[in-house]
């Protein structure tokens, strides 16, 4: 849970992207200035008002030309699937040459209402599909009682190439997965936090963070507190509020991960990606010291990108002590300091103990997260120079056997990488009171045969999310 800490952060404000508003019809038009300045004092920084017709994709146009933190989509609902002949659909392509516009919809398939026949429907949404593109802009997907047929139609028409966000997700998780697959990211709004919803709350458990999105979808669907009233962006806090407790993070956390999903797909609102030395995450302050690994495991995202939790970890150059003193600020601030970056702390075994006698002189608890190879680096049992300084160690085990340690985490030390480890986990209680083994839920990694080995080591035993990697 976040923090009572208000120090932690000058502006406790967290930085929130709503993808998904109407803000152009009747029901916000005696007060759309209230409303925007609402949502800027809950943090709301970027919003995107989406069209579903001609008339309200121009709407959604001049809206975003009105006021910075708006942008624009535009597109065919799947109500109104049958305007979209030819002349409409080439004053979308128009439209979708204006730089406020950043994504094409909201279309899709609607078999709830089912106010336009399915094959107009199919035909309108391919037809989107083909305009999103040819213009570059990723699609905004509408989808009620439909999941099949949409799927079946983004893989027809090759959606993967342009990607976007199922709006308003309402699958289960092998759609999910599927979705994923094709490079969509999904977007969930204030119905999650409706009692009934228990289903798609566990969902949202197994999920990849960083393909994720927040959305209000306002006027509609207020959350729990609001439900049956009007919705608008400000609103999009509750939403990440119950996110960021459903997967142990703060409020923070979540809006600055979503915010930059949402940077990613649509290529709006204001980021801070320099790289990151000190970082925080829930309660506790991250040092990235180096981006250097012993290892190069197979499931390790920053072969992929350097973000973790919507922090930018590459490192332009290893940082020296005085640097790292200088991001970390007062450490009272937070329940523990954890060497954990995106690289092998111990390998600056030196400038680890330097910056961990400092924080030590100011009574602050200190972790570190290491892949235990540090003895087979060095050359020497490195744990006794830990002894005093580190309270705690996470030492990720990720295999019960060799052959699949070696598979997993292609060590250069080959076959004696695997006992290097076990052996450094066996040691590590000699010297550091906390000690816990770890492995990623990788697809054929047998976690309860680490978890045996860990106890036969004499340590606990912890799995780490393959989603939650990074």
């Amino acid at each position: 849970m976040p923090s009572a800490n208000p120090a932690i952060c000058a502006d406790s404000r967290p930085v929130l992207f709503d993808s998904h508003a109407h803000l152009d019809g009747p029901r916000f038009a005696a007060d759309l200035e209230a409303v925007i300045a609402r949502a800027a004092a809950a943090g709301v920084q970027t919003m995107i008002s989406v069209g579903c017709d001609l008339a309200s994709s121009r709407a959604c146009i001049e809206l975003a030309r009105r006021h910075a933190a708006i942008h624009a989509a535009i597109g065919i609902h799947p109500h109104d699937a049958a305007s979209l002949d030819a002349a409409c659909l080439a004053e979308l392509e128009t439209l979708a040459q204006i730089p406020e516009v950043v994504a094409i919809g909201e279309t899709g398939l609607d078999y709830y209402r089912n106010r336009c026949p399915h094959e107009q429907q199919h035909q309108a949404f391919r037809q989107q599909i083909a305009l999103a593109r040819r213009c570059g802009k990723p699609l905004i997907i509408h989808d009620r009682d439909a999941h099949e047929d949409v799927m079946r139609i983004l893989r027809e028409e090759e959606a993967q190439t342009i990607g976007g966000v199922l709006h308003c997700f309402s699958g289960d998780q092998a759609m999910a997965e599927t979705c994923l697959a094709l490079g969509f990211y999904l977007s969930f709004t204030g119905t999650l936090t409706y009692p009934a919803n228990q289903a798609q709350r566990d969902l949202l458990r197994q999920l990849p963070l960083d393909r994720l999105l927040l959305e209000t979808d306002c006027p509609y669907l207020a959350p729990q507190p609001w439900r049956g009233q009007r919705n608008e962006p400000a609103y999009v806090a509750e939403t990440a509020r119950l996110i960021a407790e459903l997967r142990g993070l703060s409020l923070q956390d979540i809006g600055r991960i979503t915010s930059l999903n949402g940077n990613r797909l649509f290529g709006v609102g204001q980021i801070d990606q320099s790289a990151k030395i000190a970082y925080p995450i829930r309660n506790a302050l991250y040092l990235n010291i180096t981006n250097r690994c012993s290892n190069r495991c197979v499931f390790c995202a920053k072969f992929r990108d350097f973000a973790v939790k919507g922090h930018q970890l590459k490192l332009d150059r290893e940082p020296d002590v005085a640097e790292i003193l200088a991001a970390i600020g007062d450490p009272t601030r937070y329940d523990e300091v954890v060497f954990c970056g995106y690289g092998e702390p111990l390998l600056r075994l030196d400038t680890l103990v330097a910056v961990a006698r400092q924080l030590k002189s100011q009574g602050v608890r200190i972790r570190v997260n290491t892949d235990g190879l540090a003895n087979l680096v060095h050359g020497r049992n490195i744990l006794p120079e830990l002894e005093g300084l580190v309270d705690s160690l996470s030492i990720s085990l990720n295999a019960s056997n060799a052959r699949q340690y070696q598979q997993l985490c292609q060590s250069p030390f080959g076959e004696n990488a695997f006992s290097a480890v076990t052996d450094f986990i066996r040691l590590a209680p000699q010297h550091v009171a906390e000690v816990v083994a770890s492995a990623v839920t990788v697809p054929g990694v047998d976690c309860d045969a680490c978890a045996a080995l860990a106890a036969q080591l004499g340590v606990r035993f912890r799995k780490r999310l393959y989603n939650e990697v990074g």
